[in-house]
């Protein structure tokens, strides 16, 4: 059974982005160290105590839908009223519409814990707080004082309309399209799919966050706008009224997160309503809608990273226990009676400390991609936006690198358990079906990778890039001086050598046009990229704050994974040669 790390996460939190020491200094007001404690253990009873124990029957169950209505499985709706009686809907929230107001850091960490309890639950809040962010950052004060304080109260709950059948990663070919009523509103037509939580039983109304096109709008990209669609409209006195013409047509039989309704919505066939086309108010400006979906994207990119977290948590726990339990032959040493527990033989050791190292590197990392977040919106000017940056730097590593480890630790837990962890009883397999999602949606993890080389390392003329690199070196520096890390230093000296010569071979690449070459190495540079910085965070903590068993663990990152930059390295400098070379024979030619 799942037991939230609470130890950990505090120790990242705190230490490896520096949090404990922005909170000494006062930059999150009277916020405490000890309230941060009191949140993280109640955060952690509930997710180990409440959400985990109906994760199975979430999986075996799943959602159903009948006659245009789904039903999530047994307990879940009134799991999803006491998450939102314990005020986790609006941990981060804005304090005027009844959120407290906390760090972005501080939410990051419980979601995690939300996702290592059950992704199919976790899922459908966290979109909610992603709308409640883009509502508050580009919504008239109407549409916020209409839908915010249900939204931060979790009463009601968002979601987001991006993917069309023909129109997914690219969302040049949406067709979705949105009709001026001439009465301040719009009537908003076609199909979307994949749409996460777009019908359920957990609340009165649902508020949709749809892109569609006007008549008059140009092609591509820039002629998207950002539509406010409720299931219900609403009345003057605040509550759900007449049926809005939106409805869920289907519903996708998945690989796993299956508790998690995944629905093809319908908009405007003259279901409902006095006449056909859904009734939607615009966000923001018209044919921006895309910067305004972005600010929901980008949280929830680093939410999706915060799953593959909770998902390696929680399949490295379940490890770890069936490995000092099962017992198999006699491990070198092995001193007592009959066969050894295999968490006594090498290879199942290196197993479990893999799958322990990669979950910590990507807690590092999103969580300093958090701390970012909130240090940007605290500072001003210049320091405001070297912070922000940061954060746009870190986002598509916590995003990938992150859902990449999920589904390399699931896939691991499976290993260590053997035959048992490919029948479904263990709990082993559910992990690993629902861990495969996470680097798909939200923007495949090569788009990530795309998005890191094309869009973040010319930020700033590259000199974001080159203060993050300098960081990285005084952390490799203070490795190397700390006790306890044997040569982590050498390691990560090695490793930001290889980040360097990659960086200058891409930038110099795109500068001089040749940029198939450089989207070629884009995906094994986001990984060396990760590696990196996932050790020099997690060294930086330990070589200021003694931790010895935190100390071992990173020495093993360093000393057993770290050496994989070098051959990343090379294939982002030689491999687009080869890559087209052998391309042709994809296609038979």
């Amino acid at each position: 059974m799942y037991r939230a790390p609470v130890d950990e996460i505090a120790f990242t939190l705190k230490h490896v982005t520096g949090f404990a020491a922005d909170l000494e200094a006062g930059r999150f007001g009277d916020l405490s160290e000890d309230l941060v404690d009191a949140i993280l253990t109640e955060a952690g009873r509930f997710a180990a105590e409440e959400i985990a124990p109906l994760a199975r029957i979430g999986d075996e169950t799943g959602a159903v839908l009948k006659d245009g209505q789904v039903t999530t499985p047994p307990g879940w709706a009134d799991l999803y009223r006491r998450w939102c009686e314990g005020g986790w809907n609006g941990l981060s929230a804005p304090e005027e519409y009844g959120g407290q107001g906390l760090p972005t850091l501080l939410a990051v960490a419980a979601i995690e814990m939300w996702n290592s309890g059950s992704m199919a639950f976790a899922i459908g809040p966290t979109l909610t707080i992603g709308a409640i962010e883009a509502l508050h950052r580009h919504a008239t004060p109407e549409l916020q004082q209409t839908y915010l304080e249900k939204l931060v109260s979790g009463e009601w709950m968002g979601t987001m309309n991006l993917t069309e059948p023909q129109a997914g990663s690219d969302l040049n070919a949406l067709r979705a399209r949105a009709e001026p009523a001439g009465d301040g509103t719009y009537r908003i037509f076609g199909q979307k799919i994949f749409i996460t939580y777009g019908e359920h039983d957990f609340t009165d109304n649902i508020v949709h966050l749809v892109l569609a096109r006007l008549p008059d709008a140009p092609a591509g990209t820039k002629g998207i706008s950002l539509f406010l669609v409720p299931k219900f409209l609403v009345g003057k006195d605040g509550t759900p009224g007449a049926r809005n013409d939106v409805f869920c047509a289907s519903m996708e039989h998945k690989l796993g997160i299956h508790a998690s309704p995944t629905c093809t919505m319908i908009y405007g066939d003259g279901r409902f309503g006095d006449a056909p086309g859904a009734i939607g108010w615009l966000i923001g400006e018209e044919n921006r809608g895309l910067a305004c979906m972005f600010t929901m994207m980008n949280n929830a990119r680093l939410a999706v990273g915060m799953q593959g977290v909770g998902i390696a948590e929680a399949a490295t726990q379940k490890a770890i226990a069936y490995a000092a339990e099962r017992r198999q032959g006699r491990a070198p040493g092995w001193t007592g009676e009959g066969m050894s527990p295999i968490v006594e033989h090498q290879d199942v050791k290196r197993s479990l400390l893999t799958m322990k190292a990669q979950t910590q590197m990507a807690r590092a990392i999103t969580y300093c991609c958090a701390h970012a977040l909130d240090m940007a919106r605290l500072a001003d000017g210049e320091e405001a936006k070297a912070w922000q940056a940061r954060a746009d730097i870190l986002t598509p590593m916590a995003k990938a690198f992150s859902t990449d480890a999920g589904v390399e630790v699931a896939s691991l837990g499976v290993q260590v358990h053997g035959g048992m962890g490919y029948i479904e009883e263990t709990g082993a397999a559910v992990l690993y079906r629902d861990a495969r999602i996470a680097p798909i949606y939200e923007g495949t993890n090569g788009i990530q990778a795309i998005d890191l080389v094309t869009r973040k390392l010319p930020l700033d003329g590259g000199e974001a890039i080159a203060r993050l690199l300098a960081g990285l070196r005084e952390d490799q520096k203070a490795a190397a001086r700390a006790d306890g890390l044997g040569a982590t230093g050498k390691r990560l000296a090695a490793a930001l050598d290889d980040l360097e010569e990659a960086t200058a071979f891409l930038m110099e690449a795109m500068k001089t046009g040749h940029m198939a070459t450089a989207l070629a190495g884009a995906t094994p540079y986001l990984r060396l990229f990760a590696l990196t910085v996932g050790v020099a965070f997690n060294a930086r903590a330990v070589a200021a704050n003694a931790n010895p068993g935190h100390a071992a663990l990173v020495r093993f990152m360093a000393e057993n994974l770290l050496g994989e930059t070098a051959a990343l390295k090379q294939r982002v400098v030689d491999g687009a040669g080869s890559l087209e070379a052998a391309a042709a024979s994809l296609l038979g030619a």
